[in-house]
């Protein structure tokens, strides 16, 4: 079940979320302190379904790194912004693009979009999984937990009384990073760059 490296893997992420929670504790960011619980609560689900579902060690790896930079980007100061809000490539000054946290947006839905086609795919024969409608469902499956994320976010700005989730345009970038983000992820396991071994 378990090996060395899974064990590591949560070491590490569990070392880097309890002190970004402690910062979030102690600045009282109680938007991330709730992230600091949803992260808690999904590896919880992930290792409970492990023995089920044999998730790729990419896949762990790569939704390690999304928890990492998430808490990162709430917890890390640049200048007087946080670091979610730094533009890492200026094409687009009236949108904000390309900000750091679209590529957050497009890492974490694209390694779901992974996840999403690892679950499927055991529920296929060899000679389903390369047909276009599982390319389309695989997709639009990692697109749509991205929305699910805005609707989170949502309620978070509805809950709380200072987020910093942004406007109606920063919603609409999201949702463009996430189906980037799935699609590229999706393409680059077509082409075989991406290994599902557990």
């Amino acid at each position: 079940m378990f090996q060395r490296k899974h064990y590591i893997l949560a070491v590490i992420l569990a070392a880097i979320t309890l002190l970004f929670g402690v910062r979030f504790l102690w600045t009282a960011n109680h938007e991330f302190l709730i992230y600091v619980v949803v992260i808690v609560f999904v590896s919880i689900i992930i290792a409970a379904t492990f023995r089920k579902v044999c998730y790729p060690f990419a896949c762990l790896v790569g939704l390690a790194i999304w928890a990492v930079m998430h808490l990162a980007g709430g917890g890390l100061r640049i200048g007087n912004d946080i670091l979610y809000g730094l533009i890492l490539l200026p094409i687009s000054h009236e949108y904000s693009i390309l900000r750091y946290d679209q590529v957050v947006h497009a890492w974490g839905f694209g390694v779901t979009t992974l996840i999403m086609y690892h679950l499927l795919a055991n529920l296929l024969p060899p000679q389903d999984r390369r047909r276009f409608s599982v390319d389309l469902v695989v997709i639009m499956s990692g697109a749509g937990l991205g929305a699910l994320n805005e609707n989170i976010e949502f309620l978070l700005v509805v809950l709380l009384p200072q987020t910093g989730v942004g406007g109606y345009i920063n919603t609409s970038l999201d949702l463009c990073s996430n189906l980037f983000g799935a699609v590229v992820a999706y393409l680059l396991l077509r082409a075989g760059l991406i290994s599902m071994e557990v």
